[in-house]
């Protein structure tokens, strides 16, 4: 049966109210690295898919934004990496400007983090460490998908994974087009959805020997 699609209306109309709990400046952890992860610590426990999502935001070369989402891999004192291929358009932006910002919304708990940075390459032992953890069909599809080139349909891509296995087997080394990056954050917002739409706002920014923690109007 046709669904009628909704109206600007019907979206106008839509609103959540959210009150599942606030967030004040006596709970927050003294290092925003920290309170990530008691927030990451919680959403995994709630269950939710992929917590580790974020949305990552670049600009190119003419100062066009560009957005997509990755997953974290490692969130330590350096701070959020993530692994792709570095011949993509992400990876062309990253080179041009490495400053960046990464997002992280988890819904079911009315919870957002928002991350300023700039990112730099992993070393490659942490790399090649991390590649022979994945999958073998994930570590050859790095080698057959020339991320963000033109196809001219499906049957290239397959064609391609099927010569990627031909000639690396079911072991692949990760290829060197292939590989990390830490986004070292300056500024991290912890945000907490709130009734009425005043929301909780903390803010984390770096200074030269430690993080200045203020509140920001919703």
């Amino acid at each position: 049966m046709d669904t009628a699609m909704p109206t600007n209306e019907d979206l106008a109309k839509l609103r959540r109210e959210y009150s599942m709990r606030g967030l004040l400046e006596h709970e927050l952890a003294a290092d925003p690295l920290a309170q990530f992860h008691a927030w990451l610590d919680e959403a995994l426990a709630h269950g939710l898919i992929e917590p580790n999502a974020m949305t990552l935001s670049t600009t190119d070369a003419t100062g066009q934004p560009w957005s997509r989402t990755v997953l974290l891999k490692t969130c330590d004192s350096r701070g959020f990496v993530f692994f792709t291929n570095y011949d993509s358009h992400k990876g062309e932006q990253l080179a041009h400007d490495p400053r960046c910002a990464l997002t992280f919304w988890w819904n079911a708990l009315e919870r957002q983090v928002n991350i300023i940075g700039t990112v730099e390459k992993v070393s490659r032992p942490e790399t090649e460490a991390y590649f022979a953890l994945r999958p073998a069909s994930s570590c050859l599809g790095a080698w057959a998908s020339r991320q963000s080139s033109v196809l001219p349909d499906r049957a290239a891509l397959e064609a391609a994974m099927e010569k990627a296995r031909a000639l690396h087997g079911e072991s692949p080394p990760a290829p060197p087009h292939w590989g990390g990056y830490v986004v070292r954050p300056a500024v991290i917002e912890f945000w907490q959805g709130r009734q009425s739409r005043l929301h909780d706002r903390l803010r984390y920014t770096r200074t030269a020997d430690d993080w200045r923690i203020e509140r920001l109007a919703p």
